[in-house]
């Protein structure tokens, strides 16, 4: 199944939550949309399963316009953040709701259900109620309970946000490896960016219901469109300094740094990631003078952050660092990986 939004727009009165949005979900694909809390992504999920109303534009489904199509005419399975299982069921039960509602015959139920679960991991709590599982199990449930219908697309709002973070990491790897089997068209909600670079073939960037950038996980992370993407794609997001550009420098307070970009400018914004500088010694030529605020022992790099330029930088380096609070530094920053935004707009310059 394709799934195609076509300039949808969704306003709440006075309030619009979504700004014409238009995507291409090709057959097979897994889909992230990506945001904060409020820019519109659990909206366009919710019009694509037909449970909102679109203001305008229009949904449409290997080519069929579906925008004014009952969700149960849509062939599509949603899971919710909540699980929402009937607690009174089994699990076996909760599994089989959907194949019961179609009225197929006994034997097939039990045959598809036992089949799922087993896919799932599940076959051995096809007896056990909601109450007597863990949130990962419940998710299970709620994932076999979609699974079971064979829908065209699965829509998944969050489903991982209830999860401590040890069961998200063996969830997310669950997912992918079960979408790929299964080969489902997927569209997934979520303001995490791991589970987005880690889940998607291609990843959808929202901010205040526009979209901001589309591409592969790669692609966000390495071309981001606008500070916004870069911002908040990245752990830890990527770093900004203020100053201009002066015949192929970047000029910062009294640092002066190569970059690949010709030409002059005022208010430039030089973006780059934590991997991409190092923290040398204080005074360094070509480095910009900092001191360091903090540093945090991740495991097999230590982040270190550190106040440059009138910003926070942070800068990842190896795990053997040490260096004390309030000593100062410096920071080189490699020249093939500098990132250049227009200030005040955020807009990449090309």
């Amino acid at each position: 199944m394709t799934v195609a939004l076509d300039r949808i727009t969704k306003s709440f009165g006075a309030v619009t939550a979504l700004h014409e949005l238009s995507l291409e979900v090709e057959r097979g694909e897994f889909l992230v949309l990506l945001g904060p809390s409020g820019c519109g992504k659990t909206t366009a999920l919710r019009m694509v399963a037909g449970l909102e109303t679109v203001t305008s534009g229009r949904i449409l489904i290997d080519g069929k316009d579906v925008t004014e199509v009952q969700p149960k005419n849509r062939d599509i399975a949603m899971v919710f953040q909540s699980y929402a299982l009937y607690p009174h069921m089994t699990v076996a039960q909760n599994i089989a709701y959907p194949l019961v509602i179609r009225k197929e015959p006994r034997t097939e139920i039990d045959r598809q259900v036992k089949e799922v679960a087993a896919q799932v991991q599940l076959d051995q709590l096809l007896d056990r109620y909601p109450k007597q599982l863990s949130g990962g199990q419940r998710q299970r449930v709620a994932l076999a309970r979609a699974i079971v219908r064979r829908p065209a697309a699965f829509l998944m709002d969050e489903p991982l946000s209830n999860l401590d973070a040890k069961l998200r990491g063996h969830m997310r790897a669950e997912l992918k490896h079960m979408q790929h089997q299964l080969d489902i068209t997927t569209i997934y909600v979520t303001h995490d960016q791991i589970e987005a670079m880690t889940l998607a073939h291609r990843v959808a960037v929202l901010s205040k219901g526009v979209l901001q950038q589309i591409g592969t996980p790669q692609e966000i992370y390495e071309m981001p469109a606008n500070m916004f993407v870069a911002g908040f794609v990245g752990s830890p997001p990527m770093n900004f300094l203020n100053g201009d550009l002066a015949e192929g420098r970047f000029v910062t307070g009294g640092t002066s740094l190569p970059v690949h970009h010709a030409g002059s400018r005022k208010d430039v914004v030089l973006g780059f990631r934590a991997e991409d500088c190092s923290v040398t010694a204080a005074e360094t030529a070509g480095a910009v003078a900092g001191t360091i605020y903090s540093t945090e022992l991740i495991g097999d790099h230590v982040l270190v952050t550190c106040e440059a330029a009138g910003h926070t930088v942070v800068v990842k380096a190896e795990k053997t660092f040490t260096r004390e609070i309030g000593e100062p530094v410096g920071i080189r920053i490699s020249p093939d990986h500098i990132h250049l935004f227009a200030s005040p707009d955020g807009e990449r310059i090309r």
